[in-house]
């Protein structure tokens, strides 16, 4: 029953609009993530078919990341021979997976050791797959990528506001259950007394109000109830020996007040509404798959210190990225820039004086991710989540639970802070040790059995990631309307590729389309220049 749940006044109907939005809403919320350019679907249209007319030509690209990759791939298929500077001692860029045995220097110097056992892992950088990335999906099936689904909507993780009853978490299905039932009691009692300001005839009417009922879990009077609100939300007993105990709804006040509804939208927006999928055994899965094919051409360890344009070609100088020592020049006839725009802009380059402006003109976000192991897999055993993300208002932001090994024995590693704005600024600030033990704090404010059964962790703040400095390009309407053209458009010689340089900003299905443009341009300009 509503009678009590909402205080006169407490919301107008424009607040409560809103709030109702947040959870009918997920087109409207796509429309404007799109608008800022980072929910769009993929134009990916199948392989390129490039003709054999690379014979002669020379390709230096900059960055074995995905889109360098994939760059790469497409032009020795096209009969180019390619040269790859790497920064790093692996192939894929932020394409990355940290597992056990591994090493991290962050910028100040500071060395991470990865600890987690054999079989375990965790992806710094990206860490999920949309199923309209056709652009990855297809280069993951021509490499014999296995993919396995990713969980992300799962009504037994959290819903956390730790001012807000009594720092418990709540189930998300509690939350999500109680607030499409209140709405749905509001608007059936509304509709039976007419008092919507829209003409229906009585057939629609009752159409209405027997959808309401449906998806409310609305009594025949059109109550939330407890007894049909548990079908939906859960029992407070489960029906086993004994008959089922129904559970009692949270008042639609308290969910308006704790803002947990805020949230309830995210896991059915349009980037992740769908199937989302994740290579089995860690994000680099593709990439290095893609390195080992292309190993003769790649050059590890190499810091880009300049790029110079001539009029029939491009030169780069470069150093170990390790060891220094003497600068060493490498010369082609066409270049693919993916370095990020964060390093990029700190490089000596003779770019026009549009692109050299377009490089420097783009932010980068700042963003977090700590990943924990823990001795046995609480979560499932104790409380039954079995993949999904919870969210929270604690520093961490999210935790997100492991979507494989099942019923596992043993340990397991959460994805147990993933942050971004001031909460990543204060990670960024701290030192690794510090990073660990505010999580650890976060983590075990909603689960309390965590810290007996804490082993190690390790976290990445990619401000101080020292080859990209920042997580991922943040373009805005006006400074991609004013410099986009500029940064993507052949500069003569050189093409920039990445993430930055596309309208899927953050996602490697982005720099994998930029790479592909890339990757045309300069084919029709090498045609063209025979």
């Amino acid at each position: 029953m509503l009678s009590g749940h909402l205080n006169a006044g407490a919301v107008s109907r424009r607040e409560l609009l809103t709030m109702i939005g947040a959870t009918a809403g997920a087109t409207a919320m796509y429309h404007a993530m799109a608008t800022l350019g980072h929910a769009s679907e993929s134009p990916y249209n199948g392989p390129l078919k490039l003709d054999r007319g690379g014979e002669g030509q020379t390709v230096l690209i900059l960055g074995a990341g995905i889109a360098g990759l994939v760059a790469a791939h497409e032009l020795v298929k096209a009969g180019y021979k390619v040269t790859i500077l790497e920064y790093n001692n692996r192939p894929g860029g932020r394409a990355w997976t940290l597992r056990g045995g591994d090493k991290y220097t962050e910028l100040g110097g500071v060395e991470q050791s990865c600890d987690f056992d054999h079989g375990h892992y965790f992806n710094p950088g990206p860490w999920r797959i949309p199923y309209h990335h056709q652009a990855y999906l297809a280069y993951a099936r021509e490499f014999g990528v296995e993919m396995e689904a990713f969980e992300i909507l799962n009504g037994n993780a959290y819903l956390h506001n730790s001012k807000k009853f009594g720092g418990k978490p709540q189930r998300f299905r509690h939350i999500r259950s109680d607030f499409n039932g209140a709405v749905a009691e509001l608007t059936a009692k509304a509709v039976q007394q007419n008092k919507l300001d829209m003409p229906v005839d009585l057939e629609t009417k009752e159409l209405l109000l027997e959808a309401l009922k449906s998806w409310g879990a609305l009594d025949s009077g059109y109550n939330y109830s407890p007894a049909v609100a548990s079908e939906m939300r859960g029992f407070e007993r489960d029906p086993g020996v004994w008959k089922e105990a129904p559970s009692t709804p949270i008042a639609l006040n308290d969910i308006l007040n704790s803002r947990l509804w805020s949230d309830l939208s995210f896991p059915l927006s349009y980037e992740f509404g769908g199937t989302i999928f994740q290579p089995k055994g860690g994000m680099d899965r593709l990439v290095r798959k893609m390195g080992q094919s292309l190993h003769e051409f790649i050059r590890y360890d190499r810091k880009v210190t300049e790029i110079n344009q001539r009029e029939n070609g491009v030169e780069v100088t470069h150093v170990n990225s390790v060891a220094g020592g003497n600068p060493t020049a490498v010369s082609a006839d066409w270049c693919i820039c993916t370095i990020p725009l964060s390093i990029l802009a700190q490089i000596k380059s003779n770019f026009t004086k549009e692109k050299a402006a377009a490089v420097s003109s783009v932010p980068y976000a700042t963003g977090t991710k700590i990943g924990i192991q823990y001795k046995r897999r609480f979560w499932e055993e104790d409380e039954q989540i079995y993949g999904g993300v919870t969210y929270t208002d604690l520093p961490n932001r999210q935790i997100s639970y492991p979507s494989c090994d099942y019923l596992s024995k043993g340990k397991g590693v959460l994805l147990a802070g993933y942050t971004f704005g001031a909460s990543s600024f204060q990670y960024t600030a701290m030192s690794p040790q510090e990073r660990l033990a505010q999580t650890r704090i976060s983590v075990n404010a909603i689960h309390p059995q965590a810290e007996r059964e804490f082993d190690n962790g390790i976290s990445v703040v990619w401000h101080r990631v020292p080859f990209t400095l920042g997580c991922y390009g943040m373009w805005t309407e006006s400074n991609r309307s004013a410099v986009f053209s500029a940064l993507v458009d052949m500069d003569p010689r050189i093409a920039i590729a990445g993430e930055h340089a596309s309208h899927l900003p953050a996602w490697q299905e982005g720099s994998i389309l930029s790479a592909l443009h890339a990757v045309e341009q300069i084919h029709q300009r090498a045609k063209s220049s025979k």
